[in-house]
């Protein structure tokens, strides 16, 4: 079995779809199933982004690559053995390679999506699978007006969900990471992604020209306003291309804006051409706008003093302290707390933002109210 990516020249409805999966049996021959599958569920819209095909088709690589070195069919749904080919792959990977369940679970999902599609095609006459009811928690958000009464009907393989909570960063743990962050490059992307809950991605593609002189907008508030547009020109990207709008403290955009006057030529200086981008790497290149340089550093700058992190964990750091720190010093009742997060960090649904309010048991420190605060003291002394 092999799992290649097709190129430019690969072609749907007339798009060329570089970087698609494309599954071979180990005589060259297409997995022409499996192919068929992928392109169904991968180019009707049913994913939204490209990020996705990679996983999905590692997914179905994985698990006919299990049949194939256990001489399974894919397609022997009437095997008469006690455990169906689905939950003989699930427990594989349990049990023999002892993968973690946030790994198992969107597999085995996929590889359920595919025995669907092969049931709607009639190559096979009957699932490998069952459906069962599951009750689904839904923290009592909106629990009144849920139809299903919080209850899903799911594959009986599918392995149930323990979702673990966010992990974030403490106020002394976030200090040590900006000391250790000596490169005022890096250290600088570190503060962006602590102070505004960015993900890698819009990191990496921020935009130099959305950076301000803020004494230059009148009035004393201690926010300013940014939007996010990926449709403006300036190569800002979000998830689902979606524009929204946050809120930078003055502070920060302060020290942005000296940034990208006094600091940014050190790196824009190594090459000729100009870049959209307010952070660039070594090479005064833009990072790549998967973000995955920037995770790469600010793991290492992690290691050096003994914590592990990534720029998601920077994302729930920002988030959960917020929220806490809002609902503690609320005065204006007009403003709710896990709506503004929710807007902040550009969540679809208000249900992903409500996870951190699980946290907020964790942070009983008063001192979280002076959050952003102490996280401008701590740079400057570091400066």
């Amino acid at each position: 079995m092999h799992l290649i990516w097709a190129t430019e020249e690969f072609q749907l409805a007339a798009q060329p779809k570089p970087g698609f999966p494309i599954l071979l049996w180990d005589n060259m021959q297409s997995c022409l199933e499996v192919n068929e599958f992928l392109r169904y569920y991968l180019a009707r819209g049913a994913i939204g982004s490209k990020k996705s095909w990679a996983s999905i088709g590692r997914a179905l690589y994985d698990f006919f690559s299990f049949l194939e070195a256990h001489e399974l069919r894919w397609d022997d749904v009437d095997r008469g053995e006690q455990k169906t080919l689905v939950a003989a792959y699930r427990d594989y990977c349990f049990e023999t390679i002892e993968l973690k369940r946030n790994t198992v679970r969107p597999r085995v999902m996929y590889v359920c999506k595919f025995y669907e599609f092969a049931l709607r095609q009639h190559w096979i006459n009957k699932l490998p699978f069952e459906y069962e009811d599951r009750r689904v928690k839904r923290d009592g958000f909106l629990q009144h007006v849920d139809a299903s009464g919080g209850v899903k009907n799911v594959p009986d393989v599918m392995p149930k969900a323990r979702k673990a909570l966010p992990k974030f960063l403490t106020k002394d743990q976030v200090k040590a990471l900006l000391q250790a962050a000596v490169n005022h490059h890096h250290r600088i992307i570190i503060r962006m992604a602590l102070q505004t809950g960015l993900r890698r991605e819009e990191l990496a593609t921020f935009p130099l020209a959305y950076v301000f002189e803020p004494s230059a907008i009148s009035g004393t508030a201690r926010n300013v306003q940014v939007t996010l547009d990926p449709q403006d020109g300036t190569g800002m990207k979000t998830k689902g291309s979606i524009e929204r709008k946050i809120w930078i403290g003055r502070r920060l955009m302060q020290d942005l804006h000296y940034y990208a006057v006094q600091r940014r030529g050190e790196r824009a200086a190594a090459t000729d051409r100009q870049h959209q981008p307010l952070f660039l790497n070594q090479n005064g290149e833009p990072w790549s706008a998967d973000g995955k340089g920037i995770e790469t550093m600010v793991r290492k700058i992690g290691n050096k003093v003994g914590i592990q992190t990534h720029p998601h964990m920077l994302r729930h750091t920002y988030a959960t302290h917020t929220l806490v720190a809002m609902q503690r010093s609320r005065v204006d009742n007009r403003l709710e707390p896990l709506a503004f997060v929710q807007k902040q960090l550009g969540h679809a649904s208000i249900q992903t933002t409500m996870v951190y309010l699980h946290l907020i048991n964790e942070l009983a420190d008063n001192a979280v109210l002076t959050y952003n605060d102490e996280l401008d003291d701590w740079v400057n002394e570091g400066s």
